[in-house]
Formats: structure tokens, sequence, C-alpha cells
């Protein structure tokens, strides 16, 4: 990865994390938002936590059957490697934690490093289509402002583009890698090739499984994964008791769940610090919620995300034999090795 441009993004991701933090604690009432916090039913933190923990699970289930073509992978190696790469994409820029995820299974099961990739790639597909879906059903349920729907078309846009590149790559590798070899032609001659040949071994990891009902599996395993995303909303409604002061109902668990998962694709720093608490902020607002509860809110169900997932990702990366946070200095340690792997 250009150092460069990894450095860019971080500082960008950062200044846009600040800018949030700051929209989202100018108008808060420092007395509500600790009211909030304090009345609050922790209580309810246990299944929050239990169900969070079996969306990761689950995760890590439909993973092994896009995995199947490649190799069959016990489920506990999918999920410790998952974990790790949470825990660092919350550390690390970048989303490096993604990388970071292949790149531990590729080495603990010696399997080729591409093909690991290519399912996480195809993953994330699935993951934006079902979350384009749930925005699609929850437009039926609220009225959602313009730079929602707006920003529902260019992850739509994003996902068939980002598809069909796919399975152009694929069907069509010789020609494909053509059209790379000429848009890379302005660069030195072995930056090129290293890259070209890089798309092309990520090509021949992009494989189909293998039976039709494996599609079914998965389609079903991405339906109870985002639902379990939102029972921890539901939850965490009921824990700061806003069901009943608000009138709100079940749908609201939706409507947050569509607008704080735009906080993962907006460039942010490593946690999504700052942009999820404050989009999660204002999907409140449309509820009536103000401003220093809904903070208190969004703190709590962040911080129910973040911490459980860093801490058990430092223990699977210490079960693993490697130091996420020595990872996270020093980015070269995994390039490296996984560049060996890609070429």
């Amino acid at each position: 990865m250009n150092r460069a441009k990894q450095k860019i993004k971080f500082v960008v991701g950062i200044l846009i994390s600040l800018l949030c933090l700051y929209l989202a604690f100018r108008k808060v009432d420092f007395g509500e938002m600790w009211q909030a916090a304090r009345t609050a039913n922790y209580w309810y933190m246990a299944p929050v936590l239990a169900v969070i923990f079996l969306s990761h699970y689950l995760r890590s289930l439909r993973w092994r059957y896009l995995l199947v073509p490649l190799s069959r992978i016990d489920t506990f190696s999918l999920f410790s490697s998952l974990m790790i790469g949470y825990a660092a994409n919350l550390i690390m820029p970048a989303h490096l934690g993604e990388f970071l995820r292949a790149y531990v299974l590729s080495k603990k099961r010696q399997i080729p490093l591409s093909p690991v990739f290519a399912t996480i790639v195809v993953e994330r597909i699935i993951d934006i289509f079902s979350l384009l879906v749930l925005m699609l059903f929850a437009f039926f349920i609220y009225p959602f402002p313009e730079w929602l729907v707006k920003s529902g078309y260019i992850m739509l846009a994003s996902a068939f583009g980002l598809l069909a590149f796919l399975i152009f790559l694929k069907m069509l590798t010789p020609r494909a890698i053509a059209i790379v070899d000429i848009v890379l032609s302005p660069l030195p001659e072995k930056f090129a090739e290293k890259i070209g040949s890089v798309i092309e071994r990520f090509a021949s990891g992009i494989m189909p499984m293998k039976r039709w009902h494996d599609y079914v599996t998965v389609g079903i395993l991405s339906v109870i994964i985002w639902t379990c995303y939102g029972i921890v909303f539901f939850f965490c409604l009921h824990a700061f008791d806003f069901a009943k002061p608000y009138n709100l109902t079940w749908s609201v668990s939706l409507v947050l769940l569509v607008v704080t998962t735009i906080a993962v694709v907006v460039p942010s720093s490593p946690g999504y610090v700052g942009t999820y608490h404050y989009l999660c902020q204002i999907a409140l607002a449309m509820f009536g919620v103000p401003a220093g509860p809904a903070l208190s809110f969004a703190t709590v169900v962040h911080g129910a995300n973040f911490f459980p997932a860093l801490i058990a990702g430092l223990l699977f990366a210490q079960y693993e034999g490697m130091t996420i946070f020595r990872t996270a200095g020093n980015e070269s340690i995994i390039e490296n090795d996984a560049q060996k792997g890609l070429e």
C-alpha cells in the first residue's frame, strides 16, 4: 500500500471524525447527557453482547461457505481471524483489518492469500446489497432526508460497479488485465507489472460456490446477521427507555441500523469514532430524541460494539502468536509477507 496515500487517508479520516465530534457536541446539554447515561438500565447489555457475538459467529459461518471452493476450514479458525481483523480495524486506518484478517487465515491454514481476500471482497458486496435492501424497506417506514437517499444511491452504484468488475474480471480475465495494463501504462514499469500480477492472482481467487443451496444458506445467514444488528439497537432503545417517552416502535431500530452503517463507509478515524456518534444522534433526532440523551445512547452502543471486539481480537491475536499494536505501528510487517503471497 502506498504509504503517502495511507497517511493522507488517515489524516482526512481524523479530520472528519473531529468535525463530526464537534457537530455532535455543539448543542448538547451535558446535564441531560449525564442523566440519560446514569439512569440507563445496563442489564440490557447482557443480551446486547450476546447478540453481537452471535452475529460475529454467524459471519464466520457465512465466510466458511464462501471458502468451501478453496478449502474446508473450521469455524473456530475463521472466528479467530475475523475477531483479529475487527480489532485491527478499530485501531488501524483504512480498513487494514480486512487485509490482516485474510493474512492471518492464509498463514494459519497455509492457503493462498488472494482467494481468501477475494472472499472478503465478495462478503462486503453481499453486505452492501443487504444494507440497500434494508434501506429500501426503511424508506417505506420513514421519509429519510435527501442526503441519506443520495448516500444510498451512491452505495448502490458502487456495489453494482464492483460486482460488474468482479464478474468481468473472472469471466474475461485476459481482456480485463489488458485494460488494467493500459490504465497503468503511465506508471513505472515495475510498479505496473506488480499491480497487474496482483490483480491477475486476485481474479484466479474468485471462485463460485459449488452447490446451489450454499447460495441460499449464505443469503439466510446474511438476513440473520443483519437482524442481529437491528436487535442490538432494539435492546439499547429499551435500555435507555426511549420507547415510551418518544413513542418509538421497533422500526426505529431499522432506521438506526441503516443510518449508522453509513459511518462505516464514510472516511473516519479507526473505530468510526465521531462519525458513528453523530449519525446515530441525527437518526434519533428524527424521532424527537434530544441531542444529549441521543449522544449518550450512541456512546454506549458504540462502546458495546467497540470494546468487546477489541478485547476478543487482542486475545485471539495472542493465541495466534501475533501483536496487533505492533502491526498497527508498522503495517509493513503484513505487507511484505502478503506481497509474496500475492505475487
